[in-house]
């Protein structure tokens, strides 16, 4: 995947603090996009049994990129409201959540700007 992509509205992300031969000509402020999902019982089940066997959980795997996606595509939305077409230095952030640890975070933060 390239340092940057682009998103249908045009709203190109990134996670560095700039996008190469595009110079920032205005600052819209801080974006954020924020995706709480909960994680299925049975899918805790098997999860547990393949890390018990070992191997990946793609159930999970699945799950945070999922989560990830809508978080940035949140993030994307919001730059786009305030007239931005790019975001630079995403942070994405995961939390586990809840009494159980059932719940997974994912937040995707960055500055918006017009390039």
């Amino acid at each position: 995947m390239p340092p940057h992509w682009k998103d249908a509205r045009g709203v190109t992300v990134t996670t560095t603090p700039t996008i190469e031969g595009q110079p920032i000509r205005e600052y819209l402020g801080i974006v954020t996009g924020e995706v709480i999902v909960g994680v299925n019982l049975f899918r805790d089940l098997f999860a547990n049994i393949r890390d018990i066997v070992g191997g990946r959980s793609g159930s999970y795997e699945r799950i945070l990129a999922d989560a990830r996606e809508q978080a940035i595509q949140e993030l994307q939305a919001e730059a786009a409201s305030r007239g931005g077409n790019a975001v630079v230095g995403i942070d994405l952030d995961y939390e586990v959540i809840g009494d159980t640890g059932s719940m997974l975070m994912v937040s995707a933060s960055g500055t918006a700007v017009k390039v």
